[in-house]
């Protein structure tokens, strides 16, 4: 059976890819780019605690939401009405392609489906023909 994914995947899935690193964006949030240098392009960012994304059981703000760039609308919608893994939206993020997915909630899905998300979001921000070079690299993918 696949393990279940950690919010320590995050981190290793990111750092995995080409030309991916983490600095900022959104002032001084921590968020994984491509690629590296002045030109990177953020594709996962830990979101800071925002009025604009609460849990509505407790009313608070989220305090350990990760924001993932998804490809396009489609992919968005089909993984917020998947009700097999714990991505969301929230009004402020309609007409954004990406979805919010708890930290404490990644144990929800496997390594391997957490992995494919992530290595999404990366095609959808890199440069094309490194994503080019790294599919090609990976029969059977994508």
């Amino acid at each position: 059976m696949e393990r279940k994914a950690t919010p320590a995947d995050v981190d290793a899935i990111c750092r995995g890819l080409p030309e991916v690193e983490l600095g900022t964006s959104w002032g001084d949030r921590p968020t994984y780019k491509v690629p590296r240098g002045p030109k990177g392009r953020g594709f996962v960012l830990y979101r800071a605690p925002h009025k604009t994304a609460v849990d509505p059981e407790t009313g608070e703000p989220y305090r350990d939401l990760l924001v993932i760039v998804v490809p396009d609308d489609a992919a968005k919608s089909a993984l917020v009405e998947d009700p097999s893994v714990p991505f969301f939206t929230v009004p402020h993020f309609d007409g954004y392609n990406a979805v919010l997915v708890q930290e404490s909630r990644l144990g929800e899905m496997g390594h391997d489906e957490l992995a494919e998300i992530l290595v999404e979001a990366w095609a959808a921000r890199a440069p094309k023909k490194l994503v080019a070079q790294f599919f090609s690299g990976r029969h059977g993918m994508r």
